[in-house]
């Protein structure tokens, strides 16, 4: 039988439904961890960046390289992760250098401790939880 997606009757339990609302981050970081993850939701775009988090510092050749696809290709998503917040960059000479922002290494970090299985169940409720993760 399937569940319906919503309560039969309704009601709010407000003290609890307050903490949470209170808790909350404010609409502006909400946007902005959107916009980041918007920017890694794409398996090319994702690649590049976990590349960058071993690589500390590619350009745009290298990184199509590594990445296996065209420069093309590669700058296109690499002015997409940059928009997102996720990398930044910086000219030397005539290249473009790339490098993840600092919460770009910070999201990517988690998503391969996710991946990689050191995720953790501290909350008790089968949640999977990383140990000193933060908040949005």
């Amino acid at each position: 039988m399937a569940v319906d997606d919503a309560c039969d009757l309704l009601c709010l339990d407000l003290p609890h439904a307050e903490r949470i609302r209170a808790a909350l981050p404010d609409a502006t970081r909400i946007e902005s961890a959107a916009g980041m993850a918007r920017g890694l939701g794409d398996s090319t775009r994702l690649r590049i960046a976990a590349a960058l988090l071993e690589g500390d510092e590619l350009c745009v050749c290298d990184t199509a390289w590594v990445v296996g696809a065209s420069q093309a290709l590669v700058s296109h998503h690499l002015r997409q992760l940059r928009t997102a917040g996720v990398v930044t960059s910086r000219r030397d000479g005539r290249m473009v250098m790339y490098q993840l922002s600092d919460r770009g290494h910070a999201v990517l970090s988690v998503l391969v401790e996710v991946d990689n299985g050191t995720a953790v169940d501290t909350d008790g409720e089968g949640d999977a939880v990383l140990e000193g993760a933060n908040r949005v």
